[in-house]
């Protein structure tokens, strides 16, 4: 069901029914009092500017922008937060198996620290009295959705609340969605889903991520997405692992006018024997035989589908080298700076009608792009709009396909990257309302001496949507030929033909390959084809976690040192093997979040519950923990490069830091000693015998003649002789005595926790204990050992004072 029906249901329902956030007014008219204002709550600095300047708002305040009739003001991605254990319980605060599991009820919202300030700016504009009602102008999406309302809860709002819904950030797009507003409380069952999915994250992630860490003495993480999205990883290095290779052969045979490839009678090009090979290659050359078929297919390739998200973050990184954050990054920035391209975070790859009309206006947008031409000749003579395969009303859920805007593009005005992303996009956008591609493939079968031999021939009869991408010059030849073999055309079945001579290569099975972004985010968006059971593959329909969340999720095990990013593949590290190998096996597979998804969005359509399922993910977690402390493994990672920890005698993680600099860091969280190797420059005095290095000079003479001259005329060269070294009186030998060199040297980052405690004789036991380092609850959250919450240190600094600034 897509949002629109969710809607149009809900204005359906009496006035009771679309009450159902208890912090949104039940009636849907608005009336403004004259002099009264709208606030407009966006989730960034930079839409609120457009906003604003769509609007009118020119007055520009700490935190806000203030016109006649508006006032924009915005977020900073989130402000408010779900509150850490330590808020419902003072003995939360010591992590101790103990205590789990925590399942606090109701789940309490606080203001995020960091960004407090802007929070004060948000809620002192909630509370104006000339502002009537507030606009809700986030993201479009599920998350939008929980930035704006957990603000209106921690700012006590119960005034009118409105939603703009758009897809593109240009001028028209806006004003439009401003004419057309709706009552924010049709949108409640979207804010229940987002709600219901952040308690399932606290819930779960808290109490296995705290009793993962307390039972192991590591600090370790775990998540409904995160654990079964690295078990992939994880499960496809055992399959390298014990992956054994053997070789095969293929033979080619040259029949004069074509060569053929030898297949068996089940088209399989591989032989599996040496002899075989050997024996083919002494009995085919000379030897004539007939050919057995030509069969010639008239076929044709349809245009490809538009882009979602997880379709461009693939083509992205296939193409452009991109990893899946950094082309949403990119594709932000070309949504919300540039407005050349249509909302990012979105899973449909289709249209709705209504946009039908708005396609030449697209087009007229390329025309200063190299696409110019061709946009210009679709709009004069018209464009495939392929009901089917691009407008679909009912494929489109909160948005639709990812194509251009309206907005004329300056390319002069992207750098690199964005003009490289865009162009993906509008050559994606071309093709689809391009004709198909039709060709002819011949395929010819011949056999001699009961060997069969095969050739195929593919020719090309209208390039269609293929054309576009010549354009960007991402395809030189289109021609898709398997084998160019021009010598087909002649022959017919019963024909004679000889074999003039035979090649066999050798190659070896290569090893499962490891996942890139483009293959990792395929397998979470498919996840239901790794489970076998036919009714837990349609949980599975959504695949692990969103489009939106992908990105930061896979870079988040990058951080956590979970998986190293190697070229373009992902390598699980021995501690990322351990965590997966330690979680709870229910954890691991992607069924329990391929049914948490399916009914986060059956809340989102009004057919579940919130309640049932948040109680569902209690006991769901109480359950985890208990399989979690029942256990009687042990975590030991198997570094190839890690050193012994002097105080406890476990292993130190080797990790390389930002700046090259290598840290180890002791595994053990009742330990956690880390230490640093840094190159210090020492001066040291140079040897008294050293004579100072004397460069020498070599001279050529060169023999000049007249006609060297263009003129005619002698050209005289004076060649200096070297001039004799001088000194004067009062001059000292001023070259330095000493020089420089470098040695390694340990430094200590944080000391051991054993090493505090010597001196009081007491032992930390690893099943209880506190880390007074641990300033924030979400920090534990992370994993990735202390090292990690080094790097999350320094960044919050470092936004401190670009905020200052």
């Amino acid at each position: 069901m897509t949002l629109l029906n969710i809607v149009l249901r809900n204005m359906e329902c009496d006035d009771t029914s679309l009450a159902i956030s208890p912090l949104l007014p039940r009636k849907c008219g608005f009336g403004y009092a004259s002099g009264m204002k709208k606030l407009v709550l966006a989730e960034k600095p930079s839409v609120a500017r457009e906003l604003a300047r769509v609007l009118g708002c020119t007055i520009r305040e700490k935190g806000y922008l203030e016109g006649t009739d508006y006032i924009v003001t915005w977020a900073l991605g989130h402000l408010v937060e779900l509150a850490p254990p330590a808020d419902y319980n003072e003995n939360w605060k010591r992590w101790s198996i103990g205590s789990l599991p925590m399942l606090p009820e109701p789940l309490k919202q606080v203001v995020i620290e960091e960004s407090r300030d802007q929070f004060d700016v948000v809620k002192g504009l909630m509370n104006r009295d000339d502002v009537s009602s507030l606009v809700i102008a986030t993201d479009a999406g599920r998350e939008g959705e929980l930035v704006a309302r957990w603000i209106m809860v921690k700012s006590g709002w119960k005034k009118d609340a409105e939603r703009l819904w758009i897809s593109s950030q240009t001028d028209s797009a806006i004003k439009e969605g401003f004419a057309n507003l709706k009552p924010a409380s049709l949108y409640d069952n979207l804010y229940h889903a987002a709600e219901s999915r952040a308690a399932a994250d606290w819930y779960v992630g808290m109490n296995v991520t705290r009793a993962l860490t307390c039972h192991y003495d590591a600090k370790l993480s775990a998540g409904r997405v995160q654990t079964p999205t690295l078990a992939l990883m994880t499960e496809r290095e055992d399959e390298r692992d014990k992956f054994i290779g053997s070789f095969y052969w293929t033979l080619k045979a040259d029949f004069g006018t074509f060569t053929g490839t030898w297949t068996d009678s089940e088209g399989n090009t591989h032989i599996g024997k040496e002899e075989t090979v050997k024996a083919l290659e002494t009995l085919l050359p000379g030897k004539e035989g007939s050919v057995a078929s030509v069969d010639t297919t008239d076929m044709v390739d349809q245009p490809p589908l538009a882009y979602d998200l997880t379709e461009l973050q693939r083509d992205a990184n296939i193409y452009l080298d991109f990893s899946a954050k950094m082309t949403l990054d990119t594709l932000q920035k070309l949504y919300e700076i540039h407005k050349i391209v249509t909302y990012p975070r979105t899973d449909s790859r289709y249209i709705t009608h209504d946009i039908v009309a708005t396609l030449p206006d697209r087009l007229k947008a390329l025309s200063g792009t190299p696409f110019g031409p061709l946009a210009t000749k679709y709009v004069a003579e018209g464009y495939r709009v392929d009901e089917d395969r691009f407008v679909k009303d009912m494929a489109v859920t909160d948005h639709h396909a990812i194509i251009p805007t309206e907005q004329k593009v300056d390319l002069t005005r992207l750098n690199k990257d964005e003009k490289a992303l865009w162009t993906l996009i509008a050559t994606r956008f071309l093709e689809v309302l391009s004709p198909d591609y039709t060709y002819k493939t011949t395929v010819l079968k011949a056999n001699v001496e009961d060997s069969l031999f095969q050739a195929r021939l593919t020719t090309p009869v209208q390039q269609g949507w293929r054309d576009v991408a010549r354009i960007s010059g991402r395809r030189d030849d289109l021609a898709m030929m398997d084998d160019y073999e021009g010598g087909l055309a002649s022959l017919k079945s019963g024909d004679k033909v000889k074999v003039s001579s035979v090649k066999s290569r050798r190659f070896s099975t290569p090893a499962p390959d490891r996942y890139t972004d483009a293959t990792l985010l395929s397998a979470m968006e498919h996840a239901g084809r790794f489970v076998d059971d036919a009714d837990l593959k349609k949980h599975l329909g959504g695949g692990l976690g969103t489009p939106a969340t992908r990105a930061d999720l896979i870079e988040k095990l990058v951080q956590y040192h979970y998986v190293d990013r190697v070229g373009k593949e992902f390598v699980p590290t021995p501690k990322g093997r351990e965590v997966v190998r330690l979680a709870p096996l229910q954890l691991r597979a992607p069924e329990l979040t391929g049914k948490w998804e399916e009914r986060l969005s059956a809340i989102a359509e009004g057919t579940e519950d919130a309640l049932s399922f948040v109680t569902d993910i209690k006991k769901n977690a109480r359950d985890l923990v208990e399989q979690v402390v029942a256990t009687r493994d042990s975590y030991h990672p198997a570094f190839t490069d890690s050193k012994e920890c002097p105080y406890c005698h476990g292993p130190m993680m080797k990790v390389v830091d930002e700046l090259g600099q290598v840290h180890y860091v002791c595994q053990k969280l009742s330990c956690s000693y880390e230490e640093m190797i840094v190159k210090k420059r020492i001066k040291v005095e140079k040897p008294k015998d050293e004579k100072p290095v004397v460069k020498k000079v070599v001279v050529r003479k060169v023999p000049v003649s007249a006609s060297a001259s263009p003129t005619g005329m002698k050209r005289i060269v004076l060649k200096k002789k070297p001039m004799a070294s001088f000194s004067l009186p009062d001059d000292a030998d001023t070259s330095p005595s000493y020089t420089y060199k470098y040695e390694e040297e340990t430094v200590v980052v944080r000391p051991s926790k054993k090493d505090w405690h010597r001196d009081d004789k007491r032992v930390v036991e690893h099943r209880d204990f506190h880390d007074p380092h641990i300033a924030r609850e979400k920090d534990s959250l992370g994993g990735g050992g202390t090292f990690a919450d080094f790097i999350k240190a320094s960044q919050d600094r470092k936004n401190r004072d670009k905020k200052k600034k």
